[in-house]
């Protein structure tokens, strides 16, 4: 079996034995062991020749850890609290990785010196977000995208010396990996609403942001006691403090193992973190109740088999030269399905980067109190459907619905029995905006139309080829929705996006 052909079928196995739960359990009530199936996926994902093992046991083990370990704390997870549980895994390997390694821990104390030499710029991207200058972001953004905690982290980590190495593990900790679930600007809001003086708030700001780095694991506990997700109080689901002390002894074995194997500590930090997020987050109570809805569910299931049938097709003509061809895939042709979905309502992709850009500002005139990760998922939305669009529009528009040269095929859209009947659905005889409302339901929710678990899957294979390489973060432009859309925050200068004012700098990565 090929190495793309290995990468194919676990990409596909853990995606839809996802899919396979919501379609069971959809309009239930969630039990954590309703995500049985992920584990058991994930469980069949072996070592190919030329991948490190220790790469793939980062993830397997992590899954494993997670699940068995939250269900030895509860039985279920309220809605309020389940987006975190992929937060408490980064916070425990950091420690881990300061016990082990005196220097990183050293290099991590000088950043976190950094950060308050930096107290200028932590006000700066403070103030930006606070105003909501830059538009709708991603404030934990996988890339240097604009307003994102990798861009603002890039950019200290810049003027540092300290090992290139240090730098690229610190920034990886807080994009792919997820130490803790801070967002940038989020006590500098609250002591700014509270009364504080700008002043104030900036050491407030500057503040939390060592404390996470300094003690994640405290640091995360005490975001997870003061949260107050949708007015519903502090978690309650289960004591996240023991999850992260008992994962942390659960893991230190693998850290250990990949770390003397010479994995780079950039993927020590986010290959355990992005795959646990589909036991109690993506198979969880808020993605049952979505699913209620037979159109929701429907656009899910046909977009699930245009990413089955093209991954398959895709292998079947040798359209794959790289490990990477077969995220770009994996990715592209869900991603171009949406749109695609999007077109069946006579919908484009800008008419919606302009809707919700629009309703951004006035949320934030409306909401000064909001939190900093309100609208990170609109905004991985419109990015879906600007980079879709992109593969589905005719050439030279477009790719011409084709990607790494392999026709798309949205015959599982066309013959599907919900979409393409949504005069079921509404008022029969005017039955013309029935997708697009469905896929606006899932504007908040946007992980199953380019499933995290996908990606996550697809990665490590990738990480476990290159494992002193580092996979996170992304390293190229994304081209985000709103910037290349509707605003410019980004200035072109000789071709290349620059700038040193706060704006996407991914050229320029450490």
């Amino acid at each position: 079996m090929s190495i793309f052909e290995k990468m194919v079928n676990e990409a596909i196995g853990a995606t839809l034995s996802v899919y396979g739960v919501i379609k069971e359990k959809r309009g239930g009530i969630f039990k954590l062991t309703d995500a049985k199936p992920y584990v058991d996926a994930v469980n069949k994902m072996v070592v190919a020749e030329g991948q490190k093992k220790e790469v793939i046991d980062l993830h397997v083990q992590s899954v494993n850890a997670h699940y068995d370990i939250l269900c030895s704390l509860t039985d279920t997870i309220r809605p309020e609290d389940d987006p975190f549980v992929e937060h408490y895994q980064t916070p425990a390997i950091l420690e881990v990785l300061y016990e082990l390694d005196p220097e990183f821990k050293k290099s991590m104390w000088k950043f976190i010196d950094a950060i308050a030499a930096n107290k200028a710029l932590v006000g700066l991207e403070s103030v930006r977000r606070y105003g909501g200058m830059y538009g709708p972001t991603c404030v934990v953004d996988f890339a240097m995208s604009v307003g994102s905690v990798p861009n603002f982290v890039n950019r200290i980590l810049r003027t540092m010396d300290i090992p290139t190495h240090h730098k690229q593990a610190i920034l990886a900790s807080k994009s792919w990996g997820m130490n803790t679930s801070y967002g940038l600007g989020a006590s500098f809001r609250a002591a700014i609403e509270a009364g504080k003086t700008a002043a104030e708030a900036e050491a407030a700001e500057v503040e939390m942001l060592q404390f996470i780095y300094r003690e994640p694991i405290a640091a995360q506990t005490h975001l997870m006691s003061t949260h107050n997700l949708g007015g519903h109080g502090p978690h309650s689901s289960f004591d996240v403090k023991k999850y992260m002390n008992q994962y942390k002894d659960r893991m230190r074995p693998y850290i250990e193992a990949a770390a003397k194997s010479g994995v780079h500590y950039a993927n020590i930090t986010a290959v355990p973190a992005y795959c646990v997020g589909d036991i109690g987050h993506h198979i969880a109570q808020s993605s049952y109740n979505m699913f209620k809805s037979d159109m929701v569910f429907g656009i899910y299931e046909s977009v699930m088999g245009v990413f089955e049938n093209t991954l398959k097709k895709a292998l079947a003509e040798g359209a794959f030269k790289s490990e990477y061809d077969v995220l770009t895939v994996a990715t592209g042709a869900p991603a171009a399905a949406t749109a695609y979905i999007l077109w069946k309502d006579s919908f484009t992709v800008p008419m919606v980067v302009d809707l919700l850009t629009k309703r951004f500002h006035n949320y934030a005139a409306m909401n000064p109190k909001r939190g900093e990760a309100d609208e990170l998922h609109n905004v991985d939305f419109m990015d879906i459907l600007v980079r879709g669009e992109q593969i589905l529009d005719i050439h030279p528009l477009g790719a011409g619905a084709k990607i790494k040269g392999v026709a798309i095929d949205f015959s599982p859209i066309d013959e599907h029995e919900v979409v393409s009947n949504p005069q079921r659905y509404t008022y029969p005889a005017c039955a013309i905006s029935q997708r697009f409302a469905a896929l606006m339901a899932m504007a908040d929710f946007p992980c199953f139309l380019t499933p995290e678990c996908t990606t996550a899957t697809l990665m490590t294979n990738v990480i476990a080829l290159n494992p002193d390489k580092p996979g996170a973060p992304v390293r190229f432009c994304k081209g985000c929705a709103v910037t290349s859309l509707i605003k410019r925050n980004v200035p072109f200068v000789k071709g290349c996006l620059q700038g040193d004012n706060g704006y996407c700098e991914w050229h320029l990565t450490v």
